[in-house]
């Protein structure tokens, strides 16, 4: 990897005084670290109660057993990482070990300003993750992070809806096709005497749908990023379109979706699935949580595998994973490798996901009762881990703008109705590759 010149202007050193809110750095000021001790910060991103709580007693716990490196838990939000991080690193004040997702590695990790763990990995570790997680935080020839948590996205579906409708209930073996989930949702969709909608079969959530798009492709062979005389171009061929096809015909030509769930978040559409608006909503894997916080007394509700296209690979699905990362300038890379190894091993990697109501990368975690319990839909999700691929994202330089400026009003016109398959392929594929080619000369 390229490692930029570290030369500091004042300006870049006031940036970074007033920017650090969140990390104490990797220097030790007087007093952090007694004779023979070696003192680590660890940003953690944690933030829902049960895996703060999770994370911090392991940081007790590895204090206790490891009286020569002790470990400070630093509280930090996933609103900002990314200025903040970029901050820290240039002021040299970054945290020792660093709680991210590997779609913020690549620019941190071509950067110069993460540490290559290849060398420092116990072989258990390595041997604990499968070969496809390792690849979601490999750029170039180096490992830069430690992937652990990851989510899918599953469909929530009111259990009393289903079985009323006599639909075929899927499985992760036996999932449902994209066309039989066409079908499904328009039987799930109900009208009343006027013609007007009073249920929809399935309601998307896109205010935010790129992710979406990209990784739900994976399911029918698209990747929309490929790689060609070593540079990263944008595609958005049959195989890429064909989800984005499914949900556009949904919206606007079935109407078994709403046009006006397209602006909102996960979040916001429980509401009207909890009320029998919607039959079924796709979301995340942590929303569960919600569901089963938020459910009136009584609502019966599923966990369901996405739909699958046809071949061998149908049910595949892209993922970015939660990963940790050592800083470059830490002073102290093995101590933190150690560190993250201890985080990560079967148990308590298991204990860090149920906290985030996620699945673990670990196989050994994936075998811990409580992940594969049918209670929550925890069994449905971790019988869904094996088709869990690393996202077509991963390693494209320039990809949170192309998001940011081109996907994302670009996906937002197609699935409002605005714009057409072939002026969004055009966004996609002209607008998008001329952002990415300045990240690539």
């Amino acid at each position: 990897m390229r490692t930029p010149s570290r030369v500091r202007t004042a300006a870049t050193a006031l940036a970074a005084a007033a920017g650090l809110v969140l990390v104490t750095g990797c220097g030790q000021g007087p007093g952090d670290e007694s004779p023979g001790r070696v003192t680590l910060q660890f940003l953690s991103l944690a933030w829902q109660k049960e895996s703060v709580a999770a994370n911090k007693a392991l940081v007790a716990q590895w204090n206790r057993q490891h009286p020569g490196v002790r470990v400070n838990y630093v509280q930090g939000s996933w609103d900002s990482i990314h200025d903040q991080l970029l901050t820290s690193f240039e002021g040299g004040q970054a945290p020792d070990i660093i709680h991210d997702d590997a779609s913020d590695l690549t620019d941190f990790a071509y950067g110069g300003y993460l540490a290559d763990v290849r060398g420092l990995l116990p072989a258990s570790l390595k041997r604990d993750i499968p070969r496809a997680s390792w690849s979601m935080a490999t750029f170039g020839k180096g490992v830069y992070g430690v992937p652990f948590l990851q989510e899918p996205r599953v469909l929530v579906a009111g259990t009393k809806l289903l079985k009323a409708s006599g639909v075929r209930i899927p499985t992760v073996a036996h999932p449902w096709s994209w066309p039989e989930f066409e079908q499904v949702s328009k039987k799930l969709t109900a009208r009343g005497p006027d013609g007007r909608t009073e249920r929809y079969g399935v309601a998307w959530s896109m205010k935010e749908p790129v992710s979406q798009s990209v990784n739900s492709a994976a399911s029918t062979g698209g990747k929309i990023f490929r790689q060609s005389g070593g540079k990263n171009k944008v595609t958005f061929d049959a195989a890429d379109s064909a989800v984005s096809q499914v949900i556009s015909r949904q919206i606007n030509e079935a109407h078994t979706a709403p046009r006006s769930s397209l602006g909102m978040g996960g979040s916001d559409t429980l509401p009207g699935f909890f009320a029998g608006r919607y039959a079924m909503v796709p979301l995340n894997f942590s929303f569960r949580q919600q569901v089963q916080q938020q459910a009136p007394k009584g609502f019966g509700w599923t966990v369901l595998p996405m739909p699958a296209g046809d071949g061998p690979h149908g049910s595949s699905q892209g993922v970015v994973p939660q990963t940790l990362s050592v800083s470059q300038d830490s002073r102290h890379k093995q101590a933190a490798v150690d560190f993250i190894a201890f985080l990560t091993q079967g148990k308590n990697a298991a204990r860090l996901a149920r906290g985030d109501w996620l699945l673990p990368n670990s196989r050994s975690a994936l075998k811990d009762p409580a992940l594969r319990t049918p209670v929550n839909g925890w069994r449905t999700g971790s019988r869904m881990a094996g088709d869990l691929v690393p996202s077509p994202v991963l390693g494209v330089r320039g990809y949170a703008e192309w998001k940011d400026k081109i996907a994302t009003p670009a996906f937002q016109e197609y699935y409002n109705g605005s714009i057409g398959l072939g002026s969004l392929r055009s966004k996609l594929t002209g607008d998008g590759q001329r952002v990415l080619d300045r990240y690539q000369r």
